[in-house]
């Protein structure tokens, strides 16, 4: 028992401690509340050294009850009444301590479990908590390569394991190893040699055979938690992906899937209860095979005259007391290693390392010039260019789909860190700053507008937390959105469903946008902005966008010729690379800037051509008519000349 509690006490409980004293696990991020944590973590510790009092009491209780029943000695001597009702009495108390049938608790577990809620609660989120802010300190692209669902799976498993992987420890596996010590040495000081070895035998192999089968089903576990995994995260995404299963009515096909997943699930787990049953059988043949011995060894003692009736009720109380917490020891071990197998998951989650390095140094500009530079290279795409921007200026990327526009957003950003070169901003390594401190400063409207399941209001407060009711709406009448907000039923109260779904593609796009507004960063990156709006919509929008990236550095992403005209510099993407430069004068005529390295034609050597961009463009606006509407208000003259400030950028 001493080296099973020592195992289980030294490679368990400590190893689930481990996980709340992480250091590579960046704790949570509340100044406002670490004194209130610190004095709270000290009453935890005081409330865990009375719950370990408790258990001490708890396991003399049942030593002392045991003992009180050789009351039924005296009363079958004819003892004295007055020690008669001293005896039922210290019965009566012990047992009211200890607790009755039924199923019912004492006095001292009731008020071990009052006590230990809070210690529970306390650990439980602390560990959700430093859970959460790692899943939000990985890089994206592990998040582009998990299922929701699974993750989201495993941390429910593995932390509701911890919430009751200590209780059992201290509160069952130890009161029952210590109860078994106790045992084995009353009845061999009181009784003989022979019921110590019964007790003793029987306590061997019952722990023996509990470990042994409880490792070898472990297995059948493993499998039962992935294969949930995986129907959990096939419901999840098959939920939130349900305008798409409508479009090709492919409900049928789903739920087939689902089901099959569950079939899958259910053979798991029929073999998991399977190997416990088992289990409890081979445990009852242990514990009905030691009863017997005893039972029969002590009926023989007392029918020799050697013992009394009361020494053959203690036996037999005794023994069925030890074997009950016994026979929950088997039940816990599973427990217990179950919920090691279901913290498996949740362990690697907080073993997985964020490929973007964090950095403790702050961003800070300070200087009116800002310098960029890089040269990444990712794992999916191959960035090898380069250009330079002037500081408050314009920049518009084009190129066909997949040439890694959006990619120069995202190292930009630090989504990505590039695997050779550096990215420099204002003079400073972006690659040594704090993320939240540079993310600060630069604000994004993405392609794919994305809203929490929330008011509209509050997921346009979502660019700045701290803004006020009147700033959420200038951020919303800029975006051109704050009329449709008061036609709608509860205004800025109203919900806009999961994902935002609720809403049109272009009113989410304005959301997204009146976000930016509300930031208000030094740096502005538009990932087609607005190109799910309709042209009025359009140039209301773009008025406003001029004004707030005014002394501001803005990189747009666009398909549209209207979006182009406007901007000091004009950089088509291809493969990669920065194919053709250049700025728009009059009449939408492109000024190409040094040598192009595609579509260029020897009888035009100054206009930019790019078929794939700048004709798809003008197609394009040609089509809804959209006429010249300069991206981000009028476009400057050309001969007014910057600030001396650059930006520049090699990718």
């Amino acid at each position: 028992p001493k080296f099973l509690f020592s195992s289980f006490f030294s490679h368990r409980v400590c190893f689930s401690v481990w996980i709340l004293k992480r250091k590579d696990v960046p704790p949570p991020r509340i100044p406002s509340v670490c004194e209130a944590e610190a004095l709270h973590a000290n009453a935890i510790k005081m409330i865990s050294t009375i719950n370990t009092v408790c258990v001490c009491v708890c396991v003399c209780v049942c030593v002392c009850v045991c003992v009180c029943v050789r009351a039924v000695n005296e009363l079958s001597t004819g003892g004295g009444w007055s020690s008669l009702v001293i005896t039922v009495c210290i019965y009566t108390l012990l047992k009211f301590l200890q607790g009755g049938g039924a199923g019912t608790s004492g006095f001292v577990g009731n008020l071990r479990q009052f006590l230990w809620t809070r210690v529970q609660q306390f650990s439980s989120r602390g560990v959700q908590v430093r859970l959460f802010s790692h899943l939000h300190g990985l890089s994206l692209r592990w998040h582009l390569d998990r299922r929701t669902g699974d993750v989201l799976r495993s941390v429910d498993r593995g932390t509701s394991s911890i919430n009751n992987l200590l209780s059992y420890i201290l509160f069952s596996i130890l009161p029952t190893v210590c109860d078994i010590i106790i045992a084995i040495i009353y009845f061999v000081s009181y009784f003989s040699v022979w019921f110590g070895l019964i007790v003793f035998t029987c306590m061997v192999l019952y722990l023996t055979c509990t470990i042994l089968i409880t490792e070898w089903r472990t297995k059948y576990r493993r499998e039962m938690n992935d294969r949930d995994n995986y129907a959990k995260s096939k419901a999840v995404d098959s939920l939130l992906n349900f305008e798409t299963v409508k479009y090709y009515c492919a409900e049928d096909y789903e739920v087939r899937c689902f089901e099959e997943a569950i079939r899958k699930y259910q053979r798991c787990e029929w073999k998991s209860s399977s190997s416990l049953a088992l289990l409890n059988q081979t445990q009852n043949v242990i514990i009905g095979s030691g009863l017997l011995a005893g039972s029969v060894l002590c009926a023989y003692l007392v029918s020799e005259g050697q013992f009394q009736v009361g020494d053959y009720v203690l036996f037999g109380t005794y023994i069925i007391q030890l074997y009950t917490p016994l026979n929950w020891f088997g039940t816990y071990y599973r427990l217990i290693q179950s919920a090691f197998v279901d913290m498996e998951n949740m362990l690697d989650l907080l073993t997985e390392q964020n490929e973007v390095s964090q950095s403790i140094h702050l961003w800070n500009i300070t200087k009116e010039r800002i310098l960029v530079t890089a040269s990444p290279c990712t794992n999916t795409l191959c960035i090898e260019t380069s250009f330079v921007l002037m500081c408050v200026c314009v920049c518009v990327q084009v190129g066909a789909s997949g040439s890694g526009k959006s990619s120069i957003l995202r190292l930009l950003f630090r989504f990505y860190d590039p695997q050779s070169g550096n990215i420099r901003i204002d003079g400073q390594e972006i690659s040594q700053v704090h993320q939240s401190s540079l993310r600060s400063h630069i604000g994004v409207v993405p392609q794919d507008t994305v809203l929490f399941n929330d008011t509209i209001g509050n997921n346009i407060r979502y660019g700045r937390v701290t803004a006020s009711d009147r700033e959420v709406e200038s951020a919303a009448v800029a975006a051109d959105i704050h009329t449709r907000i008061l036609e709608l039923p509860r205004g800025y109260d109203t919900q806009v469903g999961e994902r935002g779904l609720k809403l049109s593609g272009g009113e989410k796009q304005r959301v997204a946008i009146a976000r930016t507004i509300l930031k208000q960063p030094r740096i502005i990156l538009l990932d087609e902005a607005t190109s799910s709006l309709d042209t009025q919509t359009e140039r209301n929008i773009q008025a406003s966008l001029a004004e707030i990236c005014t002394n501001r550095t803005t990189i747009v992403v666009a398909h549209r010729l209207s979006t182009i005209v406007g901007a000091n510099q004009i950089l088509v993407v291809h493969n990669g690379q920065i194919a053709e430069r250049g700025r728009c004068v009059a009449n939408n005529q492109c000024i190409s800037v040094g040598r192009p390295l595609i579509g260029r034609a020897a009888d035009t050597p100054n206009n930019l051509r790019c078929p794939d961009t700048l004709a798809m463009c003008n197609a394009r606006d040609a089509e809804t008519g959209r006429g010249r509407v300069p991206v981000l208000g009028r476009p400057r003259p050309s001969n007014s000349s910057p600030r001396s400030s650059s930006l520049n950028l090699q990718l």
